[in-house]
Parts: structure tokens; sequence; C-alpha cells
């Protein structure tokens, strides 16, 4: 069985989109079977994988409101992963599943039926609490928190740490935190390395090893649909990303 993971955080800009395209390529790179499910409403993950938003026959609202089964929606990249994209046509999904039973659930059902497809199943949650992002909390194995290390992320990640324990009550039991990735990184501040000691303090090794830093071609690669691998392999975005696929295949190895 795949392991399914919601990269979540309420804060925004901190590179979730960003993490969750890379991760996915780093991922199928090292031969891994994977599939990235795009559930903001923005549709930037689709669109950094390449796939054009704007004219999708099928996506994962269509997915939600029980119009389409999960292999009518999923896309396949040239990137070495499968996309079940999204676009702002997934905002209405809000509404429309208040009438709906089960609704928190929707997509952990809608994934029963492939997880065995799949070495690891990643959901771009938007950078909301709202029924998007409890449906990929309630879906998924555990949750990777990308966060930049200033003081203002301590206080959201408190905030985050506190919906999951919600979540594992009501919904989901098994939920766990699979890693906290610390992006947009710049050794050169004291007061990230300050909130460095404060996370191995609290979650000790649940913080990658793998640190994600500020990098040009990292921020150049969405606007040309592309991941960092097939944008510039060399940079050291593309190294830190392979790295942290790597960190994850180890923590999972039967995966």
């Amino acid at each position: 069985m795949s392991r399914v993971i919601a990269i979540t955080n309420q804060k925004g800009g901190v590179g979730k989109t960003t993490s969750a395209v890379n991760l996915a390529a780093g991922l199928g790179q090292a031969g891994k079977r994977v599939l990235l499910i795009d559930l903001d409403p923005q549709g930037n993950a689709t669109m950094g994988c390449g796939v054009d938003k704007h004219g999708l026959g099928r996506s994962v609202y269509h997915l939600l409101l029980g119009h389409a089964e999960l292999d009518d929606a999923r896309v396949k990249t040239e990137h070495g992963f499968d996309l079940l994209p999204a676009n702002r046509e997934l905002g209405g999904a809000e509404v429309e599943l208040i009438e709906v039973e089960r609704r928190e659930l929707r997509l952990r059902e809608a994934l029963v039926k492939v997880r065995r497809d799949y070495d690891f199943i990643l959901i771009d949650c938007p950078p909301a609490l709202n029924m998007l992002t409890v449906n990929g909390l309630a879906a998924a194995d555990g949750v990777i928190i990308p966060m930049q290390c200033e003081y203002y992320a301590l206080e959201g990640l408190t905030d985050l740490v506190n919906t999951l324990r919600k979540v594992r009550v009501a919904l989901n039991p098994k939920i766990e935190i699979d890693g906290l990735l610390r992006t947009l990184f710049d050794p050169r501040s004291t007061l990230a390395q300050q909130v460095v000691a404060q996370l191995g303090q609290h979650f000790g090794d649940k913080v990658f090893n793998t640190v994600i830093p500020r990098n040009i071609r990292l921020a150049e690669a969405p606007s040309f649909g592309r991941p960092i691998f097939s944008y510039d392999k060399s940079s050291r975005g593309a190294q830190a990303y392979r790295e942290l696929a790597d960190e994850l295949i180890a923590r999972f190895p039967g995966k």
C-alpha cells in the first residue's frame, strides 16, 4: 500500500507547492511510483507540472463531487509521476460538499481503488483550514510541514499541530507528522538558527535533515511548467530535493 502524505501549512508562501511538485519529481526519479494530488483551487501545482489548468476535462473537483473516477481525471506527466489536477472550479466544491454525505472523507474513499498502484501519494493542500484541507488530512497517513525558520512560523506550527490533534480524534486516528521541512533557508540568519534549535528540541528526528535553500532556479522553474530537475538539475535546489526524496524513502523503506 502507498504512503499517503499531505503537504500542508496554513501559512502561505512557505514553499509548500514547490516542495510538493519537486518531491514528487524526485521520488519519480528514484524509481518510485508517485501520484501528486493538487487540492488547491489556485492550481499552482498543476501548472508547475506543465499541465494547462484551463483546459482540463476532468479534475479533482469532479472526483470529490462523484462526477468522475480517479482514472478519468489523472494525468501522466512527462516528469515521472502522475497528477490529479485542479483549477478554479475546485473552489466551488466547498459549497457543493455541504450537502454531500461523508463530505470530509470523499478523497480518502476515492483513493482506496488506487493505493496499490503507487508507492507514494502526495497531496498539495491549500494554505487554509477548509473542507479541502480536511479532506486531505482525513485521507493521509502522515503530513509533511514545510516552514520557514522565522518567529511567526513557530506560532503557525502550534496551530497546525492542534489541528492535527482534532483530525486524529474526529476523522483519522492514524495520521502523524512524517516530517518538518525547513524551506527558503538562509543559514546566515541568527533567528533561523534559533528556530532550528527550537524545532530540534520539540520535534527531534521529525525534522528532516535536508534543508531547502533560497534558490533563484527553484523560483523560476514553475513559470516554465517544470520541476527543478528538468529545469536545472545541477542547481542547489535540485540537489536539495533529491536529498529530500532519498531521506523520505529511507524513512519508509517498504514503499
